[in-house]
């Protein structure tokens, strides 16, 4: 198991953590990101995203559940936030298995709603937010 922090001190250094993140990928794909409301998950996979080349506006897709975006490699990138779901039969009906389970890299906001259906090699993503405002970024592989 291994561990990565990454801190942040303002929203002006999301792109430096965004870059870091990049290179602690690693050939991982699948990444849950834990915090909570206001912590910064958003702001961070955006971040990652434009690092990664995205030129698409990148948002929460909190009502469509899942955003696809492409790389400046051509590589899908499938962005979810599980917040708005019911139940886990939801999850099932959109097809989580063909996105979790193609060669694309995904990004999960609310992986707690969904916990019993993350494979094994996912990596978690806890952001926390110190009393000063700072953000604590933790990458934590199995």
């Amino acid at each position: 198991m291994g561990k990565y922090t990454i801190k942040v001190n303002g929203i002006e250094e999301y792109p430096i953590a965004a870059r870091e993140f990049v290179q602690q990928m690693n050939g991982g794909r699948i990444f849950a990101f834990y915090g909570k409301m206001g912590a910064g998950k958003t702001t961070l996979i955006k971040s990652i995203c434009e690092e990664m080349g995205v030129e698409d506006t990148i948002n929460s897709p909190t009502f469509a559940i899942v955003n696809e975006y492409e790389d400046r490699e051509m590589n899908t990138i499938y962005h979810f936030d599980f917040y708005r779901i019911k139940s886990l039969e939801e999850v099932y009906n959109m097809g989580y298995e063909e996105y979790l389970y193609s060669d694309a890299i995904c990004f999960m906001e609310w992986p707690e709603l969904i916990e019993e259906l993350l494979p094994e090699e996912c990596i978690r993503v806890d952001i926390e937010e110190e009393n000063d405002g700072t953000r604590t970024i933790t990458i934590t592989r199995k």
